[in-house]
């Protein structure tokens, strides 16, 4: 086994070690801290503490593979890692792996000026703050980054922003100081060509946070996923991240690696269900026998067995894919995760509710 396997088996052990010791057992009180709190969107007292401690075990920035930065880890070698937070919902903010600051870093880290990266990617990678990406807006199908609308006009040294955007995750957290904002600077331009990204200060004068959204019932605090409006937002020139015209291409950069992110945890999430499921089926009976021992149930854990299996090697193969040919070429495997990985979570999920019964419906 060479140097860079016993590092990766050192990290994953000191990564597993930290979630037993400090984050399973802290669930139950974070889920109750945000039942009674007065404000929701300021983080839970004791998150800088369990970030200084994973700082201090070295358990931090994993996902950039910049060695002088992060962990100086690949796709493939960052996944499993993704999975083990993606057991608990919060637990990537720990060791600042979390969205949507990961991709924001990236895109800083890949694309921004000297000057850009000190004045925002330092305080984003020591954790002292958090951001936002606004892309997605409510009068046109954001999926398709071409159909932005918000405007992003030069008007001498600086650029004003007008438009709206919702959705916009991280954007409710009283510690969100950034946001980088996509827009158009040339409606006129080929469709790939006509978009922006441009960095805004969240208290720059214009932006306004409309309201709190909620998602099936969930406003998911600290971080929230925010409506926000941008009447007539100035911000200087130096602002605009890579030059105008390149919103989409960095876009694209961006989603490559975050889809695997995002994939990996939410298998995480899904094994961390079935492994519940598989604890319960041991624990009650109906009509005279264990669940593990109806045929029904067992078919059902073994399918689910089978569809977590099959998305996390077909993300992992995403991720070896944009390891040696780089997201664009790695584009029609990653769209493929995006479809694949959201449904196998469902499908198991819903199987461990129904295992569950009553319960599984309920915040037990």
């Amino acid at each position: 086994m060479d140097d860079r396997h016993v590092r990766l088996e050192q990290l994953t052990q000191q990564l597993g070690s930290f979630m037993e010791s400090h984050i399973y057992p802290f669930e139950m009180e974070y889920r109750h801290y945000w039942q009674q709190a007065d404000n929701r969107w300021s983080p839970h007292p004791a998150i800088e503490e369990l970030k200084q401690q994973a700082k201090q075990a070295g358990l931090w920035n994993l996902f950039l593979p910049d060695e002088e930065l992060g962990a100086g880890l690949t796709n493939v070698e960052y996944a499993p890692l993704a999975e083990m937070m993606g057991r608990v919902l919060w637990a990537s903010e720990i060791f600042n792996c979390n969205a949507p600051d990961t991709g924001n870093m990236e895109v800083l880290h890949q694309y921004g000026s000297d000057a850009q990266k000190a004045r925002w990617l330092e305080p984003l990678l020591n954790g002292d703050i958090r951001s936002g990406f606004a892309m997605t807006e409510p009068d046109v199908a954001s999926s398709d980054a071409t159909n932005i609308q918000c405007s992003i006009v030069k008007d001498g040294n600086d650029y004003i922003i007008n438009g709206r955007k919702w959705f916009i995750t991280g954007a409710m957290n009283e510690r969100c100081e950034l946001l980088i904002v996509m827009g158009k600077t040339d409606p006129d331009a080929p469709r790939h060509t006509q978009q922006s990204q441009i960095l805004v200060p969240i208290s720059t004068p214009g932006v306004t946070v409309v309201r709190p959204l909620y998602t099936l019932g969930y406003d998911d605090p600290p971080l929230g996923h925010a409506e926000l409006a941008f009447d007539n937002v100035r911000v200087p020139a130096e602002n605009i991240i890579l030059g105008e015209g390149r919103g989409f291409e960095i876009a694209q950069g961006r989603l490559g690696p975050g889809r695997i992110h995002h994939c990996m945890r939410l298998i995480g999430c899904a094994q961390r269900a079935l492994e519940l499921a598989i604890e319960r089926v041991e624990q009650r009976t109906t009509f005279g026998k264990k669940l593990s021992q109806h045929q029904s149930v067992l078919e059902d854990i073994a399918n689910s067995y089978c569809e977590i299996e099959q998305a996390r090697l077909l993300t992992l193969k995403a991720a070896q894919q944009i390891d040696q040919q780089g997201a664009k070429a790695a584009k029609d495997i990653i769209a493929a995760i995006k479809v694949v990985v959201p449904r196998m979570a469902a499908s198991v999920i819903d199987k461990v509710i129904q295992i569950f019964g009553a319960g599984g419906l309920s915040e037990d």
